[in-house]
Formats: C-alpha cells, structure tokens, sequence
C-alpha cells in the first residue's frame, strides 16, 4: 500500500483505506485494540465497523496500518512535532513581565561575556531584550518540560473523532481525485497539492465529467500531459495556466512564473492545444490581454514561429506583443457605461452571464431611471440558468449585506486571504430590484439543489459558513470557511502557535487582544504582557531552527471584554509563506483539568498559517448576550510591518477589521438547508442520540456513527460537493 496516498485519504475524508481480504482466525484483534487506544491518546478511535474489519486482518497488516494511519492523525491535530515551551511549568509559575526582564538583565551581568555589553546598554537607558543570552530560548529539553507535568485527565469534554472503514486504497483515492477535481469552488493551495498527486496516480483511470475550476483543470492537464491523454482546453488561459504548472508556478495566476525550458513534445502539444482553442473561436483572444507579459515570456519559451502549422497559436503572441489589436469584453463595456448605455452594456455582458452577475451591482448603481434598472434586472433572469451555482450563492450573500440603511465598512479579502478595510462610499441598491434578484437567485438555486429524502440537520451545522472559494478555508482539523459562526464551550481557553524556519532566524509572537464595544484594545497578553486578565503567554522563543512553540492560556470567565482575538505576528524573518511550518490552533478544557501545554485530543482547530502579510488573524471570539462564546472564523492576514509587529501597534487594523468581518452577514448552511426542506421528505433536527434506519441526507460536523451505509453525508470537509453546479 502506498502510505502516503492512504495518509492524504485518511486527512481529507477520515476513511481509513482497507484493501487486504479478512481472514476468519481474528489475527489482528489485539494490534487494532491497540491501535484505537493509541487514537484515543491524540483524540480519535475507531469505528465499530473499522475495529471490526481490521481484527478481521493479519496481524502484521494491521501493524503497518496503525503505523500510517497514527502519523496521519498526528499531523492532522498538530502532535507531529515536540511544543515546547520557555516556562517550563506554563501555566503554573509564569513570572510577572517586569520580574521576568529584571531577572534576564541579572543573568546577564553574571555572565561574563555579556556583562560588558548590558552594562553599556545599561548607561543608555535601554536594554534590548534580544540581547540577553536567557532571553528567547529555551532553558530546558522537552522531556525536562514534560516530567513537569502531571498527564491529562480524560473529560467529558475532550474531542473524539471517529475514523471510519474505507474501501480499497484505489477506490478511496480515486474517489477523492474526481470529488477533489470536480469541485465547484476553487482550492486552498495544500489541496492544490494533494490533486497534484492524485492527479498523478489517477491519470489513466475514471475522469469527472466536467472541471469547473480553472487551477483545479490546469493541475490535472498536468498529469494528463504526462500521461499522454488529451487535453482538456477551452480558453487559451487554459493554456497558460498549465504552461505554469508545468515550470512548478502559479496556476492561479497571482504571482509571476519563472517558465522553465519544455521539450519539444511538450511545446508541440502547448501550441497544439492553443491553435485548436483559438481557431474554434477567434473572439477568445481578448483574453490575452489581461496576462499580455506572461504570454510575452512564455513564447521566448514555445518558440511558435518554428511551427507555421499552427498560425492561430502564433496569433495569441501577435495580441500579447501589441502587434494585433483584439477589441476585449470588459473594455466594450466600459466604452458603453461611458456613455451611459447601462441597457446596452448589460446586454453585451449578458454573452457571459458569469460576468454579468459579478457586475450587477454597478450596472444597477449607473442606471439612470427605472427603464434601465428594468433592463439589468431583465438580463440577470433570462440568463440565470447559465451561471455557476458558486457565483449564484456569492451574488445572494452580496445582495443580503447591501440593504438599504447599512452604514457598514467593507471588508476585502483577497485570494491568498490578505485583507483590508475601507469605508463603504456606494449609494444604496434599490429595495425593488434587490427583492426581486434575491428572490429570483434563490428559486434559480431550489431548482438546481436535489431531493434530498430524509433530511437530517446537526444544529451545530447550521451557522457553517458556504465554502464559495476553497481558499476561505485552510487546511488543518477542525477547521471552518470564513464567516463561520460556532459556539465555543469550556473553562478553559488556550491558543498555541508553532513555526520551523526554512533559512534564516525568524521570530513569531502569539498574542491574545481584548477588544472593548468599539473594538478598541483595552488588554492583551504577549511576551510584553505575560501576566493578564488571569490568564498567561508561555514566553516568548525568539528563533525557530528546530521548531518553536508559544501558547496563551484563558480562563474564559476572567475575561470582561465582549471580543477576544487571536493574534500571531511576524516579528522577525519569514513570513508565514516562507517558513518550512507554520499553524495556529486553540485548545479547550475541563475547569482544572491538567497535562501539558499541548494535548492533542483538547484540540478543537489546527489550522495551516499559509499566507501574504505578517499578521495572522485566524478568528475572533465573541461574549453573546448569555455570557457564552461563539467564535466568528476569519482566516485573514494583514500587511503589517516588515519587522517588529506587535499586538498593540496593530490595534487600530486588527479593530477595524474585526468589526467589519462582524458585521458582514455570510451565507450559510442553514439557508441550503430552508431551501432542501421545501422539498425533503421530512426534516429531522439531529439530538445527537439515535439515528434513521434508512438512508438519508446528513449535513453535520462529523459523520456520525452508524449511519446507513447508502447515505449521502456533508461534513465541513466535503461542504464545497453540496454547492450546486
């Protein structure tokens, strides 16, 4: 068995691959009793069915699965590398700041290579904190750290996660490749990667019916390339996305390729492709434009002119170059808004209907009386069927949050998940046509949903934010897309961050902001502030060659503030796209349950910090009107300061955009759900005992056990699959 691809099976859908044959003598009954105890340490176990089955198997079998099935898990939760932490006894014995830095600058004047340059920082006034040689490492081994600690006592409330049977690896991996290919909305880069290798091992086998997803489509013409299978085309950026995942770059296009020198197989086929795309449809050019230098340096790569058989490739450089003029799409129609012909301009964009949706709110804004409102509003319903269910749903959530009287700021959030504020200067939509569009989206979206039979409804799963770009949500455990909404139950709060640096000394801080009602910072704590609010920072670690740790600990009732937000700063080196690993998660505990810093089956997220900017914002917690908590998932990264970002020089951005994230209204599961229920055979709202005898349509957090087998089941992992097409 390939262990790697079971592994990536095992993180994306919590299936563990089963491929030998059982034998009748129960050879592996004790190694799977032993395995689901060991799950059980980092917070998951084994089916029935599962425990079953792989009793049911050879003995040494059952070994090797445990081995990469464990590995799988712990690099899922986070449990895969050592957290150390600066206080060895974190939380207990965790100094005051000042003691603390009094103490360092002590060790330091008792040093006696140190001591000269303290004292002479001393005579100035100032003492850099990076200088003293007990500052920012740690003083003590991991096992030092853990024979401090007591082990953790099993609480009600600790995450279990189940892990279920799965077929033959084949099976399994093929099954992710077409769900992972197929997919309606775009993906984060980690499952980027992981088609990438699917693609690889799927190539020859079953194909989905369609690739909606550009990047998604480039990556497996990829594999398909090497495979010798035809291409799959239809713009000439087809082309050029797959020219950039053949050089390892950008398939989404954000960042500049570094093209690589091809082979003439691979040339031919490129312009092959690009001829046929551009002799079936000439207008397809106007696309050239918009990626005119990328084209420019790809032919110094393709050399079309070595190949006259192909003169409507050559023609795509002829436009990157200049030396062809092809009249686009988006400049017609601004020629048309410049002169004020809104009815006109929503004709022409009505060639693209996706187009047309992504621009009705300004076609609605330009218009200069009720007949040109009428005209967009007409386009946008005669060409309904034809658009994407993903820009349907990203249109109704738009409408939703431009209601008459909103005073909000906008947020943006940009497709590596930077993000910035600004004040909203749009004049309102019109009630009229807002209503009707709304309407017309929803029953357009009804139409295209399926019957979902017996509809059974986790509440938990109500306020999941839509995955309407794969990119919202990062890859990790537990993890929600942006704009989530969960309620958040325990005594005890603790956020860890861990990064390993890739080639020069970096330096991260985890910080927790205490915001007041208008979201001004009021506390914190941090490596400045170590002590607050009856919670505490582990300290800081100033350098990662190895991998660094630093938690905050909370106790959620000490804490008056109605917003908490998580905060992790680049202070030093690379940034969170550069370092070797990089994630953020929190923890949940039982009153004064104990264990060390980190407990992997306390975890409730780990998630990837893979991002532009040198703020990360994973989330924020809210107090409700109960005195509860509810967390709101950002997953957002500010610009910040190339160097010494720090918690409290950010608090006017964090704020504002905290506020702004607040306030925009994400659609939800629950708006599929009223949707689906208009036409279900029934609607259960799931209690979490019992469960239907037949088969039915779940939408829950996790799978729950012993469900009928022919059920169709949306998790967070798999939501982007109940997008419509």
């Amino acid at each position: 068995m390939d262990h790697r691809l079971a592994s990536l099976v095992v993180r994306h859908t919590h299936r563990v691959p089963v491929t030998a044959a059982p034998v009748s003598e129960r050879q592996g009954a004790v190694a799977a009793r032993q395995l689901d105890a060991a799950l059980l340490s980092v917070g998951f176990k084994l089916s029935a069915e599962l425990l079953e089955r792989l009793a049911a198997l050879p003995e040494e079998t059952v070994t090797q699965t445990a081995q990469w099935t464990l590995d799988a898990v712990r690099l899922l939760v986070g449990d895969h590398v050592r957290h150390n932490v600066y206080f060895r006894d974190f939380p207990a014995n965790v100094p005051d700041t000042l003691d603390f830095w009094t103490r360092c600058v002590a060790e330091a004047l008792a040093d006696g290579t140190a001591r000269p340059g303290t004292l002479a920082q001393l005579d100035e006034g100032t003492v850099n904190l990076l200088t003293l040689p007990s500052y920012g490492t740690y003083r003590h081994t991991y096992e030092e750290m853990l024979a401090a600690h007591d082990e953790l006592i099993a609480a009600a409330g600790d995450r279990l996660t189940v892990l279920h049977l799965g077929g033959p690896l084949e099976s399994e991996a093929t099954a992710l490749y077409l769900a992972l290919a197929g997919a309606v909305t775009p993906l984060g880069e980690d499952r980027l990667d992981d088609l990438r290798t699917l693609a690889g091992v799927c190539a020859e086998g079953p194909q989905p019916a369609e690739i909606p997803v550009r990047e998604n489509r480039a990556v497996v013409n990829s594999a398909r390339l090497a495979a010798g299978r035809p291409l799959l085309l239809d713009t000439v950026t087809d082309v050029l996305r797959l020219a950039c995942a053949l050089s390892g770059g950008d398939v989404t296009l954000r960042e500049p390729t570094r093209f690589t020198g091809l082979s003439r197989r691979v040339r031919r086929a490129l312009l092959a492709g690009l001829d046929a795309v551009v002799a079936a449809s000439p207008a397809k050019l106007a696309d050239v434009r918009v990626h005119g230098e990328a084209w420019k340096r790809l032919g110094e790569r393709l050399h079309p002119h070595e190949y006259p058989r192909w003169p409507h490739a050559a023609s795509v450089f002829e436009v990157a170059r200049g030396e062809r003029r092809v009249p686009s799409l988006d400049g017609r129609v601004e020629e048309l808004l410049g002169k004020g012909e809104v009815a006109e301009a929503a004709e022409l964009l009505a060639t693209a209907p996706g187009r047309l949706y992504r621009a009705l709110d300004r076609l609605l804004r330009s218009a200069s009386g009720q007949e040109q409102r009428d005209a967009v509003v007409a386009a946008a319903l005669r060409t309904a069927g034809q658009v994407s269910g993903r820009v349907l749903l990203s249109v109704r959530e738009h409408l939703h949050n431009r209601g008459a009287g909103s005073d909000r700021r906008r947020v943006f959030v940009n497709r590596a998940g930077g993000g910035w504020v600004a004040d909203d200067t749009r004049a309102p939509l019109p009630d009229r046509e807002r209503t009707e569009l709304i309407a017309a989206l929803d029953a357009e979206t009804a139409r295209r949903l399926p019957d979902p039979g017996h509809l059974l409804v986790d509440p938990e799963m109500l306020d999941v934010a839509l995955p309407l770009s794969g990119r919202a949500a990062p890859s990790g455990l537990g993890v929600l897309p942006r704009g989530s909404v969960s309620r958040v139950e325990g005594e005890l709060l603790r956020f860890f961050v861990h990064w390993k640096e890739r080639g020069r000394t970096t330096d991260y801080d985890l910080s927790a902001a205490l915001l007041d009602a208008e979201f001004d910072l009021v506390s914190w704590l941090s490596w400045g502030s170590l002590t607050e609010v009856e919670g505490e920072h582990s300290g800081d670690i100033t350098e990662a060659p190895e991998g660094a740790s630093e938690f905050v600990n909370l106790r959620l009732g000490a804490v008056r503030a109605p917003y908490l937000v998580p905060e992790v700063d680049v202070y030093a080196g690379e940034g969170f796209d550069e370092a070797e690993e990089s994630f953020f998660g929190f923890m949940l505990r039982d009153g004064e349950q104990q264990g060390r810093p980190f407990e992997p089956r306390t975890v409730r997220l780990k998630s990837e910090l893979r991002g532009p900017g040198r703020v990360a914002l994973p989330l924020a917690f809210v107090r409700d009107g109960d005195g509860g908590w509810y967390a709101k998932w950002l997953h957002v990264y500010l610009k910040g300061e190339p160097s010494e970002n720090t918690v409290e020089g950010n608090s006017l951005s964090v704020g504002a955009l905290v506020r702004a994230a607040l306030e925009h209204e994400s659609l939800t599961v629950r708006h599929l759900v009223d949707l689906l229920a208009e036409r279900a055979a029934s609607v259960t709202v799931w209690d979490g005992t019992g469960l239907p005898e037949g088969p039915v349509t779940f939408l829950g957090l996790d799978r729950p056990e012993g469900l009928h087998p022919d059920s169709r089941v949306f998790t967070p992992r798999n939501l982007h699959d109940a997008i419509p097409a």
